[in-house]
């Protein structure tokens, strides 16, 4: 019996770039569906950027009609006001998904990396070979598109895990 293809909707948050990339997974093959960019307007007050993200992230829900997110974890650097931006625009990669009822499921860059390439600190070039390789379908023309991939793919390929976990945890309540 063929497992049923969960569709995976993977973002990459920024405020001036949001990387997105749709998969399809059955368990054991991944295809590629699309990628994008979301941008935001760089002059526009803050309030309105965000609002940029969150209807492009809801609109490519809406056409793509993904089960599942997947969204990279903050990493926290040196500019506090960047990581504060940064944090914002997340909020809105994490507040789409869940707004249209999808699983959220979010993932360490080093994981990600990882799960693509087989290194926790591949290099941005690495990782887009790789997306060539493993979706030779895929006509990535960014790197926050190729990094959207990447996070579709890792969660596809740990999403069972975190399904048994919580299969588990609610055994023992």
């Amino acid at each position: 019996m063929k497992a049923r293809a969960i569709r995976i909707i993977g973002i990459d948050p920024g405020l001036r770039r949001t990387g997105w990339g749709v998969v399809e997974s059955d368990g054991v093959r991944l295809s590629y569906v699309g990628s994008g960019l979301i941008t935001s307007q760089a002059d526009a007050d803050l309030a309105y950027r965000l609002r940029e993200l969150f209807e492009g992230i809801a609109g490519v829900i809406a056409s793509f009609k993904p089960h599942e997110a997947a969204i990279e974890e903050t990493f926290v650097n040196d500019n506090a006001r960047a990581t504060l931006k940064l944090g914002q625009a997340r909020g809105m990669a994490l507040l789409a998904p869940a707004m249209g009822g999808l699983v959220v499921a979010e993932y360490p860059p080093n994981l990600i990396k990882k799960s693509v390439t087989g290194a926790g600190h591949a290099e941005k070039r690495q990782i887009v070979a790789m997306i060539g390789f493993l979706l030779p379908r895929a006509r990535v023309e960014s790197a926050d598109e190729a990094d959207a991939l990447a996070i579709a793919i890792c969660h596809a390929n740990h999403r069972g895990a975190r399904v048994r976990l919580k299969e588990i945890a609610g055994n023992r309540q």
